[in-house]
């Protein structure tokens, strides 16, 4: 198809490029589908098919008109990308469009284009390993956490203590002073789920029991036109129970993990601490890394690609729709940088053939059935069916490539 163009802008990854199609390439389109048209449609007093296209041409013009648009649009945008060699990073958005009878039509195309990277620095830079020691105490709190998390809850007759967990129905005044129905609350105390005024209230009361005053507003309340005001409560505290947690012995290491001892159940959380600081310290090399190579290698990223990722965290992190603006502000540089971070790794493993195998993809699938005694069929089929192999995929060429990138910097 015979068009003319011109690149009006092209700032990093956008471009803004002016199209017009000739009048005659238009009349064409006109034509060709008013025939299409004829071949399927009927008209009173020709044979299905048969019917001339002119009078197709004037009974159906506006659709017509439309569909040969449409597809004029659609070839002019491929033959543009055709001819710049224009790799699309998103789905491009039309323009001031323009298609008077008798007139050529003309439109402006905005697109954002992959962006061509060339890494030209690789090596040399020095990036520091910050060691994670573990120490007792880690271990100890660890330890401690997981006989939390195996407490037994006991109801009390009791008025709570700090530390009890109570469910309670509260109130608080209207502005008329009416108190409505209350809401029923599960409340650790001394946990900071409610203000020390209401708490100190719950802590009088014996379960069963029901009391009402006037509680005042913290200074600090997340809800500044809250702050200072004094408000009437009033608190029915239906349970009490309190924690207890289970002896830090053999037996514990046992229901844990079924570990011989609490010295094999405290030998094997320190060895995961160890492991998942090495991690941490990895993780830490990597991110240190990838700083350097994009500043030594700037380039443009697509703005699309920016804010699908942030719409993604902000879907992932539940933010409502009235913060998502602010959100997006303070998360585009994170953003930016993760789709560069993307965008070298991948282009490193394609450029150096560090792309994981099909191969590759089974060996690891093979390790991960060892580790947890299954059929490594079966650990493939559950992947696949939680649509995890890619992600597994993505994880060995990673590996891959930053261990090229280890071997050619300086870790120090």
């Amino acid at each position: 198809m015979s068009i003319s163009y011109e690149t009006k802008k092209a700032d990093g990854a956008e471009r803004l490029i002016s199209v017009v199609i000739p009048t005659d390439v238009v009349d064409k389109a006109h034509q060709d589908t008013a025939r299409k048209l004829a071949s399927k449609v009927s008209i009173p007093g020709f044979r299905p098919g048969k019917a001339p296209t002119a009078m197709v041409l004037k009974r159906f013009g506006d659709t017509i008109k439309a569909e040969a648009l449409d597809a004029l649009v659609q070839q002019a945008y491929r033959e543009v990308l055709d001819k710049e060699n224009l790799k699309v990073a998103a789905q491009p958005h039309v323009h001031d469009l323009k298609a008077d009878d008798g007139q050529p039509v003309t439109f402006e195309l905005h697109l954002e284009v992959r962006p061509d990277v060339v890494l030209a620095r690789t090596s040399g830079f020095k990036v520091t390993r910050t060691e994670r020691v573990v120490t007792d105490e880690q271990v100890a709190e660890q330890i401690e956490a997981v006989r939390e998390q195996r407490a037994n809850w006991t109801p009390q007759e009791s008025k709570p203590m700090e530390g009890d967990l109570v469910t309670v129905v509260l109130a608080t005044a209207e502005e008329d002073g009416t108190i409505p129905e209350g809401k029923e609350y599960k409340i650790v105390l001394g946990a900071g789920h409610a203000i020390p005024g209401i708490e100190e209230l719950i802590t009088e009361l014996a379960p069963g029991g029901t009391a009402e005053r006037a509680v005042r507003w913290p200074d600090d309340f997340p809800d500044e036109s809250q702050r200072g005001k004094s408000k009437t409560v009033r608190v029915t505290l239906n349970d009490v129970k309190r924690k207890s947690l289970p002896d830090l012995d053999d037996a514990l290491a046992a229901e844990v993990g079924d570990f011989d001892s609490l010295a094999a159940f405290r030998e094997a959380v320190r060895k995961d601490m160890v492991e998942a600081a090495e991690r941490e310290a990895d993780s830490d090399v990597r991110a240190k890394l990838l700083d350097e190579l994009i500043a030594a290698n700037p380039f443009d990223v697509p703005g699309a690609w920016v804010h699908q990722l942030i719409d993604g965290y902000a879907n992932a992190y539940q933010i409502p729709d009235s913060e998502k603006e602010r959100f997006a502000g303070q998360f585009r540089p994170t953003a930016e940088r993760q789709v560069k971070r993307d965008l070298i790794v991948e282009t490193l493993a394609e450029t150096e053939s560090l792309k994981a195998t099909e191969a590759d993809v089974d060996d690891k699938v093979t390790e991960l059935a060892v580790k947890r005694g299954q059929n490594p069929g079966q650990v493939y089929a559950a992947l696949q069916k939680a649509g995890r192999l890619t992600e597994l995929e993505r994880g060995i060429t990673e590996d891959r490539v930053f261990k090229w990138l280890f071997e050619r910097n300086t870790i120090e």
